[in-house]
C-alpha cells in the first residue's frame, strides 16, 4: 500500500491563522477524496487544538507540530531569516528540506516566506531568485502569469529563466503538453519595449529550449488567453494581478446590485441563478488562490493572506498536484540549456 503524500502547513500564517487555515485543510481533504494525504500542522498547539475540536474528522490525517513563534505579516524578510528559526513558517519549510514533507503551504508574509524558502531550500541551477506565479482565469481556461511580486526588477536573463519556470509549471498544473509562452510588452512589434524585454525576446527566439515561444503579448492578451504563460517582471505582474482581482470583485458587486435593485431584476436573477452562480465562481479570486515559488529545490505554495477556507483549500490542492509532478526536475533540465552571460547589456529602461 502506497504511503500517503505529506503536506506541511503553516497553521499560523495569514490574517486569520488557524480559524481559517484548519477549515481550509478540511475542505481540501474533502476535495481530494480518495487521495491519501497527511498534514503536518505547525503553530501554537493550544490555538490549533481549539479549532480542531470543532473538526474532529481531521484527527486521523493531521499531526500537530508546536512552534515557538509566529512571523508577523509586516516582518522584514531579513528579520525573518535572522529570528525566524523555530517559527511556524520556518518549520513548515524545514519539513520540505528534510524530506519529511513533499510541499509546504503558507498564507503568511510573502517576503519572509520567500527569504526562508530560499535560505532553506536553495534555488535550482544558476537561478538567482525564485519567481511567484499566479493562475489567471481567461476565455480559454487559465493562464499562468509570472512574476507577480517576488522580483520587482528583472533583467533579460531572469525573464528567460521565468519562461522556463512558467512552462514547466503550466504543464504540471494544467496538463498542457506544450504550453505556449509570451513576453508581456507594450506592443507586439519586435522593436517595442525596453532593452531587457527585447534582449530576452531575441534569446527565446534563437535558443533551442523546449518551449513554444510566441513572442510579445500585450495586457489584454492575459484575459484573452492568447498564450498559456505570460512572463513579466514582478512589479508589472503584481500590479496586473491586483488590478485583475479588484475588477473581479467590482463585477461581482455590480452583478449583485443590478439583480437586486427591483422586483423584475430579482425575478431575472431567479431564472438565471445557475449561470450567475457559475460566473461568480469564475470571478472569485479564492477559486484561483495559491502561487508557488518556482525555481526552488522543493515546493512552497504561497496563499493570499486574507483568503477564506475555500481559497486555502485551493492552495493545498495546488501543492498536492505539484508534489505529484516532475516539474522541479524539468526546470533543472531546461535551465541547464539556457545561456548565461550571453545577453545584450541593458543600457536604460526606455520604452520604444
Amino acid at each position: 500500500m502506497a504511503s500517503p503524500l505529506v503536506i506541511s502547513i503553516d497553521a499560523m500564517g495569514g490574517d486569520h491563522g488557524p480559524s481559517v487555515i484548519l477549515p481550509g485543510v478540511q475542505k481540501a481533504v474533502q476535495a481530494l477524496g480518495a487521495k491519501k494525504v497527511r498534514f503536518l500542522l505547525h503553530g501554537d498547539e493550544a490555538a490549533m487544538r481549539a479549532v480542531l475540536a470543532t473538526h474532529p474528522e481531521l484527527a486521523g490525517c493531521c499531526e500537530l507540530r508546536p512552534a515557538d513563534s509566529v512571523i508577523a505579516m509586516d516582518a522584514k524578510p531579513a528579520h525573518a531569516m535572522r529570528r525566524g528559526k523555530g517559527s511556524s513558517m520556518w518549520n513548515a519549510v524545514e519539513s520540505v528540506r528534510t524530506g519529511e514533507a513533499k510541499a509546504a503551504v503558507s498564507a503568511g508574509n510573502t517576503g519572509a516566506l520567500m527569504a526562508i524558502s530560499r535560505l532553506l531550500l536553495r534555488t535550482v541551477g544558476n537561478l538567482d531568485r525564485p519567481a511567484l506565479v499566479a493562475n489567471w482565469p481567461t476565455m480559454r481556461g487559465a493562464t499562468s502569469v509570472l512574476d507577480v511580486g517576488a522580483n520587482i526588477v528583472c533583467d533579460a536573463e531572469r525573464l528567460v529563466q521565468f519562461a522556463i519556470l512558467g512552462a514547466a509549471y503550466h504543464r504540471a498544473i494544467h496538463r498542457v503538453a506544450q504550453p505556449s509562452v509570451g513576453l508581456l510588452n507594450v506592443g507586439v512589434e519586435t522593436e517595442k519595449g525596453h532593452d531587457d524585454v527585447r534582449s530576452a525576446d531575441k534569446v527565446l527566439r534563437s535558443v533551442g529550449l523546449d518551449i513554444d515561444y510566441r513572442g510579445f503579448v500585450e495586457g489584454d492578451d492575459i484575459a484573452k488567453g492568447t498564450v498559456d504563460v505570460v512572463v513579466t517582471d514582478g512589479f508589472t505582474g503584481n500590479v496586473a494581478l491586483k488590478t485583475g482581482e479588484g475588477l473581479a470583485r467590482f463585477f461581482r458587486a455590480e452583478l449583485r446590485k443590478t439583480f437586486t435593485e427591483n422586483l423584475l431584476a430579482r425575478l431575472g436573477a431567479v431564472v438565471a441563478q445557475g449561470a450567475l452562480r457559475r460566473m461568480s465562481a469564475r470571478l472569485d479570486p479564492g477559486g484561483i488562490n495559491g502561487g508557488p515559488f518556482l525555481g526552488l529545490n522543493g515546493i512552497v505554495v504561497k496563499s493570499h493572506g486574507g483568503t477564506d477556507a475555500g481559497g486555502f483549500a485551493t492552495a493545498i490542492r495546488m501543492a498536492v498536484d505539484l508534489a505529484g509532478s516532475d516539474f522541479v526536475a524539468e526546470i533543472a533540465r531546461n535551465l541547464s540549456l539556457a545561456p548565461a552571460g550571453d545577453f545584450e547589456p541593458a543600457r536604460e529602461r526606455t520604452v520604444a
